[in-house]
C-alpha cells in the first residue's frame, strides 16, 4: 500500500502534525499487511537423512538408511520391489561377496536376488531358473506359463484357496495362524495330540495316565500318544498310505524312529566345542549310513537342520551350478525298472541336460520314486485303488524347473555355507526352513517320506515320496504351520493336485533336508562319474571333499553297529505299547458298523462282509485284495486282513 501525503505549511506546529500523519499510516499499512495469508510451502526433509513414516501396522522396524518393506509384503507383483529382499535380511546394495558375480542387490547365498540375473554363478534371480532364462517373477522358466493352479507369487489362486488371507474360504488356512488348542497352526486347523496339523473330525480320547488316542471318523486311530512305558515316551501315526511312523524317545535322551517294513533311524546327541548336534544313523533297505542335523528353535519349537558333514571344493560348486556349454543327453538305466513301471505315469525325465541342477532334478524326484516303491509293497494294488479317489497328476515340465530353480537355491546355499565352515564357523540357522519362510521366495518342496496334511476345506489328505509343493505366502510370528499348493500328485488317497494344504514347520525342514541330503549324494555320484556320460571335470571341479571340522573331530560318532536292531526292539515295544494305550482309551481296533461289530486283523473275507456288508467297490491284485467301504479300506493277504485304514 501507498500512502501519498502532501502537506504546505511552516513551523513546528506543521512539522508534528506531519510526523503524527506518517506514523499513522505506517500502522495502518502493517496492519493491512498481516491479513494477507501466504500460500503454504511443504516441510523440506532434513539434509542429513531421508524423511520416515511409521511402518503399517505389522510392519517391520526400517532398516537405518534403507527403506524398510513392511513384514508380511507380498512377492514380486503384489506392490514390492522385484528382487528387493525383505526388511532385515541385511543385503547391501551392491556388488555381491566375492566369489558370487550376482548382480546388484543379490544376497550372498543367492536369495533375493535381482530379476535378470544369470546364473553363470550364485545368487541367480528370485522367481526365475538358474540357467539364464530369465523367467518372469510367477512363470516358469522357458515361457511356458504357470502350471495351472500353480499360484507363485499368489497369482490365479484356485478357488477356495487364499494364500495372501484375502476372502479367506472357511476351513483354509492361508498362513498357518490361529490352530486349535495348542501351538498355533493354522487359521480354522486344529493340532492333532503330537501338535501337527489335523482335520476338526479327529475325536480324541485320553487314559488317567496321560495316554491319548485321535481317531479318524471311520473309528480308527490315527495318532496314538503313549505318555511312559519303561520310561520312554512314543507317538505313534497310522498314516492314510498305511505305513506306521513311531517316534520312541528313550531315558537316555536318544531318540528312534521306527516305520513298518525295519525302517527307521537311531539318534543321538553329539556334542563339539559348546555346541549340540543330533547324530541320527538310518537303516533302509538293507544300508546303514549317517547324517548330523543342527536344532534350533522356530516359533516355538525345535526343528532340526541338516547340517552337511563334508563340502566340496569351491570349484566343484561352481560347476554343479553353472550351465554347460552344450547340452547332454543322459542314459540312467531305468527302463524297465519296477518303481519306473509303478510311477512313469508321473515322472518323465528331461530328454536333455543344459546344466547340472537338471540332471540332479531327476536325480532327486527318481531317489524319491524309488523310495516310495519299496517302502509301499502293496504300490500295484494302491494304484489300481487310486482311481476310486483324486487323479492323478503328473510332473509337468513346469513344476520340475520349478524344483530345478529350487535345486539350484540350495547349491548356492551350501556353497556359501562351505566358506563358512572352512572357518570352523558354526551352522546358521538362516540355512535352513527359518529362512526359506520369511525370504519372500515361493520355495519348492518335494516330499521325502509319506505325510498326512490338511486341505483348504478342513480334510485329511496323504502326501506321498516324490509330490511337488510351492509356498505361498508366509507364516504368521507364532505360527508352527505353512500353507503350500500342491504342483503333483500321484493320485488316489494323495492330496488333489492344485489344492492348497497346511503343513507343518517341522515337517517343511525335513523336506529341505532331503533335497539337501539328496543334492549331496547327486553331486557325489555327478563328481565320481568323472565325464562318464555327463560333460568332464575341470580340474579345480575334482578335488575330493573335506570334512566339515566337527564331523572330522577324532569324537565324533560314526553310524551305530546294531541300529536295524535298536529300531526293531523299539518296534516291538511300540506294538505292546499302543495296544495297552488304544484299550485305555476305548479305542476299537477296526471299523464300526451299524451293529457295532469291529472289524479286526486276522478277520477272513467272509466275516469282514458279515460285519460290514459288500464293499463299494472290490479289488484284486493277485493274492492281495482291498475292499473300498466309505472311509474305510480293507486290505485282505491270502484271504485275511492285514491292514485297516
Amino acid at each position: 500500500m501507498k500512502t501519498f501525503l502532501s502537506c504546505k505549511c511552516l513551523g513546528s506546529n506543521c512539522l508534528r502534525g506531519s510526523l503524527a500523519v506518517l506514523l499513522l499510516a505506517s500502522l495502518v499499512a502493517g496492519a493491512q499487511e498481516k491479513n494477507k495469508k501466504p500460500a503454504a510451502t511443504p516441510p523440506k526433509p532434513a539434509a542429513s537423512a531421508p524423511a520416515r513414516t511409521a511402518p503399517p501396522a505389522g510392519a517391520a522396524a526400517p532398516a537405518p538408511a534403507r527403506a524398510a518393506a513392511p513384514t508380511g509384503t507380498t512377492p514380486a507383483g503384489r506392490g514390492t520391489t522385484t528382487g528387493a529382499p525383505p526388511a532385515g535380511r541385511g543385503t547391501t546394495t551392491g556388488a555381491p561377496p566375492a566369489g558370487y558375480g550376482g548382480t546388484s542387490g543379490t544376497t550372498p547365498t543367492g536369495r533375493g536376488s535381482s530379476t535378470g540375473a544369470t546364473p553363470s554363478s550364485p545368487g541367480s534371480t528370485t522367481g526365475t531358473t538358474p540357467y539364464g532364462r530369465g523367467a518372469t517373477p510367477g512363470a516358469t522358466p522357458n515361457g511356458r506359463g504357470v502350471t495351472p493352479g500353480a499360484t507363485p507369487y499368489g497369482r490365479g489362486v484356485t478357488p477356495g484357496a487364499t494364500p495372501y488371507g484375502r476372502g479367506v474360504t472357511p476351513g483354509a488356512t492361508p498362513y498357518g495362524r490361529g490352530a486349535g488348542p495348542g501351538v498355533p497352526a493354522g487359521r480354522g486347523v486344529s493340532t492333532s495330540i503330537t501338535g501337527r496339523p489335523a482335520p476338526r473330525s479327529y475325536s480324541v480320547a485320553r487314559s488317567a495316565n496321560g495316554d491319548a488316542v485321535s481317531r479318524r471318523p471311520n473309528g480308527r486311530p490315527a495318532d496314538v500318544h503313549v505318555a511312559n512305558r519303561a520310561g520312554r515316551q512314543m507317538d505313534v501315526h497310522h498314516g492314510l498310505s498305511g505305513n506306521r511312523r513311531a517316534v520312541i524317545e528313550r531315558p537316555d535322551h536318544s531318540r528312534v524312529m521306527a516305520e513298518r517294513g525295519g525302517r527307521g533311524y537311531v539318534e543321538r546327541s553329539y556334542s563339539y566345542r559348546g555346541r549340540e548336534y543330533a547324530h541320527r544313523t538310518y537303516y533302509y533297505n538293507g544300508r546303514a549310513y549317517d547324517r548330523f542335523y543342527s536344532p534350533y528353535r522356530y516359533h516355538g519349537m525345535i526343528v532340526s537342520m541338516y547340517t552337511p558333514s563334508f563340502y566340496y571344493a569351491p570349484g566343484f560348486y561352481a560347476y554343479a551350478y553353472s550351465p554347460w556349454a552344450m547340452p547332454v543327453r543322459y542314459s540312467w538305466g531305468w527302463a524297465g525298472t519296477p518303481w519306473l513301471g509303478a510311477y512313469g505315469f508321473y515322472f518323465t525325465p528331461y530328454p536333455m541336460y543344459a546344466s547340472p541342477s537338471l540332471w540332479l532334478t531327476d536325480y532327486l524326484i527318481a531317489n524319491s520314486l524309488q523310495a516310495a516303491y519299496v517302502a509301499q509293497a502293496q504300490s500295484q494294488a494302491d494304484a489300481a485303488a487310486a482311481t476310486q479317489a483324486n487323479a492323478a497328476v503328473a510332473l509337468s515340465p513346469q513344476t520340475k524347473d520349478l524344483i530345478a530353480a529350487e535345486v539350484g537355491r540350495q547349491i548356492a546355499l551350501e556353497r556359501s555355507e562351505a566358506q563358512g565352515a572352512a572357518q570352523n564357523a558354526p551352522p546358521d540357522p538362516n540355512s535352513g526352513i527359518q529362512a526359506m519362510m520369511s525370504d519372500n521366495v515361493p520355495h519348492v518342496f518335494v516330499v521325502g517320506q509319506d505325510l498326512d496334511v490338511v486341505d483348504a476345506s478342513g480334510a485329511e489328505c496323504a502326501l506321498g515320496q516324490g509330490d511337488a509343493l510351492q509356498l505361498v505366502g508366509r507364516p504368521g510370528p507364532n505360527d508352527t504351520a505353512a500353507t503350500l499348493v500342491v504342483l503333483g500328485s500321484k493320485g488316489g488317497l494323495e492330496c488333489r493336485a492344485q489344492s492348497t494344504v497346511t503343513v507343518s514347520v517341522a515337517d517343511l525342514q525335513d523336506m529341505q533336508n532331503y533335497m539337501r541330503e539328496t543334492i549331496d549324494q547327486g553331486m557325489g555320484d555327478m563328481q565320481a562319474s568323472r565325464g562318464k556320460g555327463l560333460p568332464n571335470l575341470p580340474a579345480q571341479a575334482a578335488a575330493p571333499p573335506t570334512k566339515a571340522p566337527f564331523a572330522a573331530d577324532p569324537s565324533a560318532p560314526g553310524p551305530e553297529p546294531n541300529v536295524a536292531a535298536e529300531i526293531s526292539q523299539e518296534s516291538n515295544q511300540v506294538d505292546a505299547a499302543e495296544q495297552a494305550a488304544l484299550q485305555d482309551t476305548g479305542a476299537p481296533a477296526g471299523g464300526p458298523s451299524a451293529s457295532g461289530a469291529t472289524v479286526t486283523l486276522g478277520m477272513t473275507v467272509d466275516q469282514v462282509t458279515a460285519i460290514l456288508g459288500p464293499p463299494l467297490q472290490p479289488l484284486d491284485a493277485g493274492n492281495r485284495q482291498i475292499y473300498l467301504y466309505k472311509n474305510l479300506k480293507i486290505t485282505f493277504q491270502n484271504g485275511k486282513v492285514t491292514d485297516i485304514q
